[in-house]
């Protein structure tokens, strides 16, 4: 029962905590992890165990599924080599230097325990960035950056991880076998994916409910994970490719689903994202409980990791600008401005923490696990320097950088595909036979509405107002007529979305303003 309480208390802890964020213009994640860390040093305050095996498969699946939906296969054809340098060469790079570092500073750690830790550190956790980067007004340009690297890099880490522990626990090292067994995990993750969202597609055609087939969304990343990890694939890859495919398959009609769908994820998205961040502030408390006096003698350690962690991502970048101006590539950073931001917003979180839990404790003979309790020290440390200290002063950092954006960008983009999805309505209009059965001022009035759709999806409802007023119905054949208008200005903003330099999230936002329209015709 008290467990089941702290739950239930760090859930509408995450309330306070948005609401608080809010007025500090702070993370709440950040928030909510100082919070637990403080809580757990209250006298009596219940222990919370959970298994450190359950910790990705409960709380990975449905954050990246959650953020997956923002993106689309489209984005991907574009992102491929900013995919490639940061959430695989990236990662490869962070870990090759952390361990090297870890084996000169651990007496007796081994190659394959120091590259354990390296993995643990390497990858940036995309909840925690999006959560900050979406408070800070940073550029769109630079958040697209992170949501490409966040969706992919935690798939190798933890290949480099669990490779690593095996060769530990069996006293070899680790080979050139694990590129092999990452391409191997990947390729099956995403047939797992494709797979599972076509099989989503043919369950929400037989459920009638609205919220039945919602509910499917919230079970089906849990299911992709489980199935990836059961086969020795990768959960991570499988989850994101299950949400592409489920906005491939998106039909124009579905308004009605896709709103109450996005309502749902909010607040799934919002109590879990808390609830984990929450969790991991008190797992924080028992590795400082659990190590005691020994932690200082590891502070030089620790530091030295995370001041290499910056600097090997500071570095990285700095690189990728380079090659990004004689490329001409705008999804990579551009500017030292840039390159200082990406490194800022390189915050460790659930995968770090999750991975510093699964060390095992002894290895087969029953000795000790190499360098265990330094390990976890040192994760700990990486995970608060680049999450907590980042999370605070990012919004200071922005504004001394002069770097936060005005929305013209937001706007101007929006007003493009809102004039190209009223150009499709009018045009469809024209086209249909059911406009010559309407009454002429039924014509007149439709006409009218579809010349001001423009001015309608740019108004305030593009921020995701929620609709508080219930508007009259209409006649059966004008709602007929409006339909097929608004259905082709859809499918004419579903098409501009993935086309190469398109915004997703703004076409997003002009989806869902369409999708209100429909929901909402007048006569």
């Amino acid at each position: 029962m008290d467990q089941l309480a702290l739950i239930v208390g760090l859930l509408l802890a995450t309330v306070v905590a948005v609401g608080l964020g809010d007025r500090l213009r702070l993370p709440y994640p950040v928030l909510m992890l100082l919070l637990a860390v403080a809580l757990t040093f209250i006298p009596g305050f219940p222990e919370f165990e959970i298994a450190p095996e359950l910790i990705l498969p409960i709380f990975l699946p449905p954050l990246l599924f959650a953020t997956a939906q923002k993106s689309s296969w489209a984005v991907f054809r574009v992102r491929w080599r900013t995919l490639l340098l940061l959430a695989v060469a990236l990662v490869v790079i962070s870990t090759a230097v952390v361990a090297g570092a870890a084996w000169l500073m651990i007496p007796g750690i081994g190659i394959p325990a120091a590259i354990a830790l390296g993995a643990m550190v390497a990858p940036p956790d995309p909840v925690a960035v999006e959560s900050v980067a979406g408070r800070v007004h940073m550029p769109r340009r630079l958040t697209t950056v992170l949501q490409s690297e966040g969706l992919f890099n935690d798939a190798a880490a933890i290949v480099i991880f669990q490779a690593a522990v095996a060769a530990t626990v069996s006293g070899n090292n680790v080979g050139p076998g694990i590129i092999w067994q990452f391409v191997v995990g990947a390729a099956v993750a995403v047939l797992i994916g494709i797979a599972m969202g076509f099989l989503t597609k043919v369950i929400t055609k037989l459920v009638a409910s609205m919220v039945a087939r919602s509910a499917v969304t919230l079970v089906v990343p849990f299911a992709a994970y489980i199935l990836a990890e059961e086969l020795h694939a990768s959960g991570v890859v499988a989850v994101v490719v299950t949400a592409l495919e489920l906005q491939r398959h998106a039909r124009p009609q579905d308004a009605a689903e896709r709103l109450t769908r996005t309502a749902f994820w909010d607040v799934v998205e919002l109590l879990v994202t808390g609830l984990a961040f929450g969790l991991v502030g008190l797992e924080i408390r028992h590795v400082i409980h659990d190590e005691g006096t020994a932690i200082f003698g590891m502070v030089g350690m620790a530091v030295t990791t995370c001041l290499l962690v910056f600097v090997v991502r500071y570095l990285w970048l700095g690189v990728l600008a380079l090659t990004a101006r004689r490329r001409r590539n705008l999804l990579q950073p551009t500017s030292p401005k840039e390159v200082l931001i990406l490194t800022w917003c390189g915050m460790r979180g659930l995968a770090t923490l999750a991975l510093a839990l699964a060390l095992p404790l002894t290895l087969p003979d029953g000795s000790d696990f190499p360098a265990r309790h330094e390990i976890l020290v040192i994760a700990c440390a990486v995970l608060l320097a680049t999450l907590v200290l980042p999370g605070l002063t990012l919004p200071w950092l922005m504004r001394v950088l002069n770097a936060r954006e005005d929305g013209s960008y937001e706007h101007d983009a929006a007003r493009l595909l809102a004039r190209r999805a009223q150009s499709a309505a009018v045009a469809a209009l024209k086209e249909h036979d059911l406009m010559k059965e309407l009454p002429a001022e039924k014509v007149a009035s439709v006409k009218e509405r579809m010349r001001r759709l423009q001015a309608e999806l740019l108004g305030d409802d593009l921020h995701n107002k929620p609709v508080v007023e219930k508007l009259k119905r209409g006649r059966e054949l004008s709602v007929a007529v409006q339909t097929i208008a608004l259905d082709a200005a859809r499918q004419e903003v579903v098409a501009a979305r993935s086309e190469p330099g398109t915004d997703p999230e703004i076409a997003d936002r002009v989806l869902r303003q369409l999708d209100l329209r429909t929901m909402t015709m007048p006569d």
